[in-house]
């Protein structure tokens, strides 16, 4: 499974419904003082291949003034990349999207955690 992680740091409850609103996806994990904006989508190895670091700058850049406006800076958003291997933990990002990525001045975190095997 792969869990893509779009972070934004918000600082109340007002913040973080005006990103919801802005961006117009729905978050995924709420946390209960509201300081952490999550959107998350999960795929697997059955599913095509997600461009999470351009679908997020999708969302993002036609916004990031809104943002700012909001209080939050391009140093309070993070790409998250959670990925759970069975047998090797392999990546590949393209020189265009890591160069549109650093232009955007977002940060990615890469976490790759083995999967348990389950026996039963």
């Amino acid at each position: 499974m792969k869990f893509h992680n779009l972070h934004i740091t918000t600082k109340n409850i007002e913040t973080y419904q005006k990103v919801t609103s802005l961006l117009g996806v729905i978050p995924a994990l709420e946390t209960e003082d509201y300081n952490l904006w999550t959107y998350q989508v999960v795929t697997d190895e059955h599913n095509d291949y997600f461009d999470f670091i351009n679908v997020f700058l999708e969302l993002l850049e036609p916004n990031f003034e809104r943002l700012k406006i909001l209080g939050i800076d391009k140093e309070d958003i993070l790409f998250w990349l959670f990925y759970e291997y069975d047998q090797q933990c392999a990546m590949g990002f393209s020189a265009k999207e890591m160069k549109r990525l650093g232009e955007s001045g977002i940060s990615l975190n890469v976490d790759c955690i083995q999967k348990k095997n389950q026996t039963l």
